[in-house]
Order: structure tokens, then sequence, then C-alpha cells
């Protein structure tokens, strides 16, 4: 075991997939020689070369068609998009392409091993161009994974299950965590299994379910909640698509009450998607309306950042709503 924070762990699984399997390739802007704008890609470039590490032109359009050939050609690209906000250039090829390689092909054809990194989420003074949260889009589209994981450890036992994935993956990094987040990480390889939610606390009277960097404000407000004398069940997705429906269900037929929290805007969030399927499964064991806890729906604000964001003090507040119903 050794202590790494998020960014390390993200370099570490990197460096144990290049290593063991050459197939594997990164790029994106600035990922060679400079390591990306947070240095995710540091030193890779040294260890494996500029065939295997490597700077791409700035077009993100370009970096996903890219990587669906190589990923057609058997090789195993993580293609890097400098930040969320600026994936949405490539749109058309991830949703009618890598999406969808396998199913028009009738399973002849498929860019399994394709991997997109992309760091997303605000409360770094980022402003409307670096904080976004996009998780939602992606996830009406079959044929994608998407992953987002809340610490170090999770980091690199998904990410190296995602690039091991006969799926295509998009992996989603809270950036705020990069540096702040720091824990033991096993400094062997190890995979995590995708579209599993994990129970982080055992609780009996209200389910907390949140991803991502949400999942330290969640567990800070869950804290406060234990004050009042509430207790929580606190579990993190990890896998947006697919989810697992069946162990927040679980969580929620012992609770009989859920809050769902995600940085992202209220209105289209993924929290709905999650509501709807939980309200048909779990109708009868509800105690209390199904609560999110969400961003705004406004453009994402640099001066009123905190307003904004869905803070423990939110969610805090909506688990003694939800308790007391």
């Amino acid at each position: 075991m050794a202590e790494m924070n998020l960014l390390q762990a993200i370099n570490h699984a990197l460096d144990l997939a290049m290593e063991k399997d050459e197939a594997v390739v990164c790029f994106g802007e600035d990922v060679g020689h400079f390591g990306g704008v947070f240095r995710a890609t540091s030193k890779l470039q040294d260890k494996y070369g500029k065939r295997r590490c490597f700077n791409t032109p700035l077009t993100e359009q370009g970096i996903i068609g890219f990587a669906n050939g190589m990923a057609a050609r058997g090789l195993k690209p993580v293609a890097e998009i400098q930040f969320a906000d600026y994936i949405y250039p490539a749109f058309d090829q991830i949703i009618n392409e890598t999406a969808k390689y396998r199913y028009r092909s009738g399973n002849q054809f498929d860019v399994g091993g394709l991997v997109i990194r992309t760091p997303y989420g605000g409360g770094i003074a980022g402003g409307h161009y670096h904080s976004q949260s996009p998780e939602a889009y992606f996830a009406h589209t079959a044929g994608l994974r998407v992953v987002i994981p809340r610490d170090p450890a999770q980091a690199k036992g998904l990410l190296l299950a995602a690039i091991a994935s006969p799926d295509p993956v998009l992996f989603m990094e809270p950036k705020r965590l990069y540096r702040a987040a720091v824990g033991e990480v096993d400094e062997g390889y190890y995979e995590l299994p995708l579209g599993e939610a994990e129970v982080v606390q055992e609780g009996s009277d209200v389910t907390v379910l949140a991803w991502g960097a949400q999942m330290e404000v969640a567990a800070k407000a869950v804290a406060l909640a234990e004050q009042d004398g509430i207790s929580c069940e606190l579990v993190d997705l990890r896998s947006i698509l697919p989810w697992d429906a069946n162990r927040v269900a679980a969580s929620v037929v012992k609770t009989g009450r859920l809050v769902i929290t995600h940085e992202a805007p209220l209105t289209g969030g993924f929290a709905g998607e999650i509501a709807a399927t939980i309200q048909e499964r779990c109708f009868l064991y509800l105690e209390s309306p199904i609560a999110r806890v969400c961003g705004l729906d406004t453009p994402y604000p640099l001066a009123l950042e905190k307003e904004y964001m869905a803070d423990h003090l939110k969610i805090h507040a909506a688990i003694v709503r939800t308790f007391n119903f």
C-alpha cells in the first residue's frame, strides 16, 4: 500500500495498464511531454515513448474519431478530453460512432478497450467553461459505460477495469479532488467491478446516494444527520451507465427514504432517472417523497459558485425534511 492522491492513482493505473499491455496508448491535448493540464499522464511518454503517449491537435472530435479508429483495429486507446466542458464537439463521435460501433456491425467489430478520460465538476473557481458535470447527457446512450470514482483507490481500480472492459467507457474524474483526495492505494494491479454501487456506510433511516466528488459532501451531511439522531445509509453509485438499481432499491427497501445529490443541474439530471426507477420498484416501502439535492438550472456561475453547489448543508436539510415528512 502507498499513500496517493487521486491524480497519482490515475497515473499509476495508466502506467500499470501500459506496462501490462502494449496495445494501451494514451493521447490528448498536452498529454505527452507536458503530462496533461493536470499532470495525470506525467512521465508516461518518457517511459513508453512518443508512439504510445502523445499530443494531439486541439480538436475533441478528432481525438475521439482517432480513438474509434484505433480501437476498431485492436488497440486500447485512453483518450483524454482536457475538460468535460469541452467534450461537446466530440458528442457526435461518442454517441453515433463509439456507442453504436458493435451494434451497427452486427457484432463483427467493436471499440472495446476505448476509454475516454475527462475531468468534470466544480469547486475550483473555474467558471462556466471549466465546472460542468455532463454525465446525464451520456447516460441516455446505449452502448456506453459511464464511470465516476470518488477517491484514489476507487479511481485506480475502476480505471483499470475500464481499460480491460469489452465496452467503451467514459471515465469522468472529479478534478476538485485531484490533489485534495488522498488515501491508501494498493500498489499492485487490481480491478473494481463496473456497474456496481457500493454501500459506504450502513444505516437504517435514510438512504443518501451520490457519486464522484459529491460523495465527500454527502458524507459531511450524513455526519450532521447522525448528530440529529438520524441513521443514514451512504451509497456510492460509481457507475452511471449501467447503474446498480438493484443495490439502490435494496437500500431504500430497508430505510424507506431516499435523498439523491449530484453537482449537475436539477432538470434532466441523472437523479431524476434514479427517482423514477426507485419509485416504481419501492413505492410501497417509501415513507416520504424521494428528494433531489442538485445544482441550479443556470449556467455555472463563477461569482456565485458556493451558492450554486449542492453543499452539505443543503443535503443535511433534505435529509431532515425527508426523515420528518
